[in-house]
């Protein structure tokens, strides 16, 4: 064979090489490229499930120590986390305002809260209501004064006509029936200002509505101020008896103790909540709120209690 047609047949098997060789190359750029967007979506589903798993957290103000309180926060849990398809913490803070700052600072994502101990949270973090107790079938409550049962005091009247004869008791600070409401009605009457300031032989705060109801009760104090339902939940257990405290005194009515989210909240998981609390029959969880169900609340159901803080310099207009 002649050398020339040795040279065209190696020249035609070179170019015949190499186009494969491109055509092998081509398929693999493609590949490569969503195999790329695949491992840059990676971290965000990582971060989306981080999120996600991450426990809902909810503070619970010390209202009361009646009641078996540590089993009902337990059994509320599993209740929530089968409703949130999520991990739930409940944890029953010392005091009212521990609540509030936990809120404030992003510690907790939900809170059981006392109407005034909630408007200041509104006010401070813009948390949201979304439900509350019933009691007798109502979203009501009253704040109340009581005595001792052999009082001659039949009325807060009665009760004031030497008011310097009188050791007064109220509740946590933060408290609306237990301290914001009566305070209110004493200084109508003149008698009270603040606790440094007023015509009573003494005054002191209890911290807590129970407590405030067994100083009455063991003579430690003349009189002092109480929920309303936790005061029918102390009698109707045996706590105290009719029979050493009587009442002298209600208020008008006040929307009882919201559960209040933060403003990140997504409607989604306000809705579940809402849901997994109207569904709730567990005696257990009801008993230690002292009641027989819950509702749905917002925040235009407290305004009346936000214009008693303002009137009370607690929070700004």
């Amino acid at each position: 064979m002649k050398k020339w047609m040795i040279f065209l047949l190696l020249l035609l098997a070179a170019m015949v090489l190499a186009a494969c060789g491109s055509a092998e190359e081509e398929p693999a750029e493609e590949v490569a490229e969503p195999a790329g967007e695949e491992a840059a979506e990676e971290p965000a589903d990582e971060a989306a499930a981080e999120v996600s798993d991450e426990p809902f957290t909810i503070g619970v103000i010390p209202a009361q120590t009646v009641g078996e309180l540590e089993g009902a926060m337990t059994e509320l849990q599993a209740t929530l986390d089968e409703a949130l398809a999520r991990e739930v913490e409940i944890e029953v803070y010392p005091d009212y305002n521990g609540v509030v700052e936990a809120m404030n600072f992003d510690q907790i994502d939900m809170a059981y809260l006392g109407p005034l101990t909630y408007v200041i949270a509104q006010e401070q973090s813009n948390a949201k209501a979304i439900v509350t107790q019933l009691v007798g079938g109502e979203p009501f409550y009253h704040s109340y004064i009581i005595t001792q049962a052999d009082n001659e005091a039949e009325t807060l009247e009665d009760l004031l006509a030497d008011p310097s004869e009188v050791d007064f008791a109220f509740g946590d600070p933060n408290s609306t029936s237990g301290s914001l409401i009566p305070s209110i009605e004493l200084q109508e009457r003149g008698v009270y200002t603040d606790e440094d300031e007023h015509e009573f032989n003494s005054v002191r705060f209890t911290g807590s509505h129970d407590a405030t109801a067994q100083a009455v009760a063991n003579d430690q104090v003349t009189a002092g101020a109480i929920d309303s339902a936790i005061y029918n939940q102390l009698v109707e257990e045996g706590a105290i008896s009719e029979e050493e405290v009587k009442v002298i005194w209600e208020s008008e009515e006040l929307f009882q103790y919201p559960w209040a989210v933060t403003e990140e909240t997504d409607d989604e998981t306000i809705e579940k909540i809402q849901e997994a609390f109207l569904a709730i029959e567990n005696e257990e969880i009801l008993n230690a709120f002292g009641a027989d169900g819950f509702t749905k609340a917002s925040p235009e159901d407290y305004e009346s209690i936000r214009q008693a803080a303002i009137q009370q310099g607690i929070i700004e207009e």
